[in-house]
């Protein structure tokens, strides 16, 4: 089923908005059920969104107990067992990978295909096969299948990478190692530390949350918690940008401030106006009241400014005054969508797969555009959302594999958007 966005720009977005839980975060705490062999895993505050479902359906083919109802998860693994993974459910969907780690480290091997998902540059598996050989497990791998097996011991990791993916399995694993592990050059990001708190609730010891040195004593035997995904920073960051290239005012709820340091950060040097709350935890964005004006950006491994919020900058670049510059350090296929923008009129010089310049202001026009992956979706529906006319978006798929009911909210604050399925 073809599923396309038909919007009309030019209208600011006015209103209250609650963000919803971070799919970046949800899918490994899924993941983490694994390791609970006993009680139940419930995790509140889940988005609705395909890749959950996907995971869930993982773990239903492994032998779990599982049901998603209202945004709530509940895992159950008592009778779950490692078996070979195929690509039907693993290349779909890039959170596959989270798989590794506690089913090596539960039942000493794993054996799965090469998980899928965007296209947005070379993504390899390398480092989460390196952290395991350092824990003992023997890399049997084929170029079509991940293979390892072994059991797995506490000690010191040295990971070749701030890998948010292959922390989070390196620290899934290490929770159900007896003894003490030690993990450096760990990513950082909200939800790395989301499962670190995570396995702590679950039985583990865990010491440098947030940090990247983190040191897990672990336990041979976990048990199922309860917890509250945390909010997703990156939708957050979409709807700010909404809000400025709207020339609208927006008060988002639920907002940790501490998420989006470098982006608040970049903000204020861009001219937006804004204000935080920490008593309501909530952001307030005033669009018509800024003055955007160009600025330099380099994404970063966190807390530096995210590279998934890159693109959806690149579109606020449009509207600035002046030649930005932007500097994408992690992935090189992240610039794709600026061939996109070019077609709505925007003035770009793209200086290689790393770098671009945007020429602002410049105005954009209602044209047939497509999302390439996740984030460039998002960033296209910021460009219809300021453009003349009408704009058509295609390869909604990916859209809707993370943002939860996107188009509905922004239809909450006045965007024309019509969805439409083919």
């Amino acid at each position: 089923m073809e599923i396309t966005y038909r919007v009309r720009g030019g209208i600011p977005l006015v209103g209250d908005v609650a963000i919803g839980g971070s799919k970046n975060a949800a899918l490994p705490l899924i993941a983490a059920g694994v390791l609970a062999a006993e009680g139940e895993t419930v995790l509140r505050n889940v988005p609705q969104l395909r890749d959950v479902r996907m995971m869930l359906n993982i773990l239903d083919f492994l032998g779990a107990e599982t049901s998603f109802e209202e945004g709530t998860v509940r895992i159950r693994a008592q009778k779950l067992q490692s078996r070979p993974i195929p690509a039907e459910l693993c290349a779909p969907i890039r959170g596959s990978i989270l798989f590794l780690g506690p089913l090596l480290a539960r039942f000493g091997v794993v054996e799965m295909a090469y998980p899928g998902g965007d296209v947005i540059g070379k993504r390899p598996v390398n480092a989460h096969v390196e952290a395991f050989t350092q824990m003992g497990a023997e890399d049997m791998s084929t170029q079509d299948i991940l293979h390892l097996q072994g059991t797995l011991e506490s000690g010191h990791v040295i990971l070749p990478e701030f890998s948010v993916t292959a922390t989070e399995n390196a620290v899934m694993a290490a929770s159900l190692l007896p003894g003490e592990t030690r993990i450096d050059l760990a990513a950082s990001e909200p939800h790395v530390q989301e499962v670190e708190r995570f396995v702590g609730s679950m039985g583990a010891k865990i010491s440098g949350i947030g940090q990247h040195t983190v040191v897990i004593r672990g336990s041979r035997t976990l048990h199922g918690a309860e917890h509250y995904v945390t909010f997703d920073y990156l939708e957050a960051g979409v709807l700010v940008l909404a809000a400025l290239i709207t020339r609208g005012k927006l008060r988002l709820h639920g907002i940790d401030r501490e998420h989006l340091l470098s982006f608040l950060d970049s903000l204020r040097r861009f001219g937006a106006v804004w204000k935080y709350d920490p008593k309501e935890q909530a952001l307030l964005i005033d669009g018509e009241l800024s003055s955007l004006r160009s600025m330099n950006v380099r994404t970063n491994i966190f807390p530096g400014f995210p590279s998934d919020l890159q693109a959806p900058m690149g579109v606020a670049m449009t509207q600035a005054q002046g030649v930005s510059r932007m500097f994408e350090r992690l992935y090189e296929g992240r610039m794709a969508y600026l061939y996109e923008l070019e077609k709505m009129g925007a003035h770009v010089e793209i200086l290689n797969a790393h770098q671009a310049l945007i020429i602002g202001p410049t105005p954009l026009r209602g044209r047939v555009v497509a999302s390439n992956d996740i984030r460039a979706g998002a960033a296209m529906v910021l460009a219809a959302l300021c453009a003349e006319g009408e704009t058509t978006i295609t390869d909604v798929r990916y859209i809707e594999r993370g943002y939860d009911k996107l188009d509905q909210k922004l239809r909450g604050l006045g965007a024309k958007i019509e969805r439409m399925e083919a």
